[in-house]
């Protein structure tokens, strides 16, 4: 079954030096495009993170530091990506959670601009887990009766992953074959930001979802506790959460 596509649908995945969103770095990303005529393209790009690839990450991905020593930069490969992923909408396993806010990151971080809202997501994990509750490999073998041969290698996810769903919207009748569709079902919860910090309320303004001002609006504490913004971009957030509250500050002074 082809998957009915308002535009294309580009099918990412991240491997990385660890799993924190502010800190770790990408040293592996596979793209593949599927466009509205059903046509592929595919990249994978190794990268030299910068930073000691530690040897936990190195023996699930199976890329060690001597691997990416003479790989490009992010920021070097950062165009390619943009390039690649405009005008997409965007798809992964758990990239909700991680990939799209990790890419987010090392994008804002190198001085790119990178704006969620300007694409459609769909994580194959949130209907898996809704549906089924597995591992990737698991979805793998039980949608598509195949062994997801070199696992945690970002192509061979990439396209694990972009075959599952293909399955997953063949297999369920209250599964709609419609990128608007599958982007609401895999949304599970409203935030301004990507990492969570910051909800919407009832009215889509922008709230705290963390510590003392939990459940408040960004609007009036910013107006009430003159010294949190400043304090907030001092804190370990991501780039991307540092992003909207700026956006909100700038807002207020309008």
């Amino acid at each position: 079954m082809n998957l009915k596509l308002h535009k294309p649908l580009c099918f990412f995945d991240l491997e990385t030096t660890g799993v924190s969103i502010s800190k770790d770095r990408i040293v592996e990303i596979s793209i593949l495009k599927v466009n509205p005529n059903h046509s592929e393209e595919s990249k994978t790009w190794r990268i030299n993170p910068q930073i000691p690839i530690p040897k936990a990450c190195s023996l699930i991905h199976g890329i060690y530091d001597k691997d990416v020593a003479d790989a490009p930069i992010f920021k070097d490969i950062a165009p390619h990506i943009l390039e690649m992923i405009k005008d997409s909408d965007l798809a992964g396993y758990n990239s909700n959670r991680f990939d799209i806010p990790l890419l987010a990151e090392e994008l804002l971080r190198n001085g790119f601009e990178f704006d969620i809202h300007k694409h459609r997501t769909i994580d194959v994990q949130v209907i898996f887990h809704k549906m089924e509750q597995r591992t990737l490999s698991a979805a793998y073998k039980f949608y598509c009766n195949k062994e997801l041969i070199n696992a945690h290698t970002a192509a061979a996810d990439t396209l694990a992953t972009y075959e599952v769903l293909k399955a997953q919207v063949e297999k369920y009748d209250a599964i709609d074959n419609d990128v608007k569709f599958l982007h609401a079902f895999t949304t599970q919860n409203k935030y301004a930001d990507l990492a969570g910090f910051i909800g919407l309320d009832k009215n889509d303004e922008e709230i705290f979802n963390f510590g003392k001002y939990k459940g408040k609006k960004l609007t009036e504490v910013f107006l009430t506790d003159v010294g949190y913004y400043s304090w907030l971009m001092n804190a370990d957030f991501p780039l991307y959460s540092k992003k909207i509250f700026t956006k909100v500050k700038l807002k207020n002074a309008l």
